[in-house]
């Protein structure tokens, strides 16, 4: 099977995967699983999973080339978009559930409790991204721009890895481990930045039409 073929049909298998963390989650408030705080399960849930597939997504470019498979990047806008999925779902379960559209409380969170903002910050910064997610609007701004414009993606792991730190009150550990890796991911991309720069300039390769970072 070639590759081509691989994607197409593994793609319906990954976006399917990818939507498995809701379904359980929908499937625990259906049964009445979700606790004693069904809104602290459902803004943990939905923060933890937009970190984990912005790793995913941050994830692909030094998989790729380490494997040297290229075809690889077909799956990183997938990815991408699941992550501001995820990142919707805990964004409106904090303005809905937990402050009722209050705006002017939701304003005083974000300017008095650090770790509030930092996760503004970080679905803000991944709005733009969403929206030039789409081969349309790679044409638009240029490949130079679009990649320069997607590198938004670092700063948004960044910022959530700090919002997630900043918010646990005691174990830090699982804010330490996204830390570990988003540093891991940023320092290949400083490599992979640097070995490029070595190189005589390429011309841009047709799957770029499908990456999101």
């Amino acid at each position: 099977m070639t590759a081509d073929r691989f994607v197409r049909y593994s793609k319906p298998v990954v976006f399917l995967a990818c939507l498995v963390p809701m379904g359980l989650l929908a499937r625990k408030g259906i049964e009445g699983l979700l606790g004693a705080n069904p809104i602290e399960v459902i803004t943990h849930s939905t923060g933890t999973w937009t970190l984990v597939f912005l790793c995913i997504t941050l994830g692909n470019t030094p998989l790729r080339r380490m494997l040297g498979l290229p075809w690889l990047v077909r799956y990183r806008r997938m990815t991408g978009l699941f992550a501001f999925f995820h990142g919707c779902l805990h964004f409106i379960t904090y303005i809905w559930l937990d402050q009722f559209f209050d705006v002017h409380s939701m304003i005083k969170d974000v300017a008095k409790r650090p770790f509030i903002t930092a996760g503004f910050t970080a679905f803000v910064l991944m709005l733009p991204l969403a929206a030039t997610s789409t081969a349309g609007m790679i044409r638009r701004l240029g490949g130079r721009r679009w990649r320069m414009l997607h590198r938004l993606i670092y700063v948004s792991a960044c910022a959530g890895v700090i919002h997630y730190y900043w918010l646990v009150k005691a174990d830090e550990t699982l804010p330490l481990r996204y830390a570990d890796v988003v540093g891991f991911l940023l320092a290949c991309r400083l490599v992979f930045y640097a070995m490029d720069r070595r190189q005589p300039a390429r011309a841009p390769a047709p799957e770029h039409a499908e990456r999101v970072t």
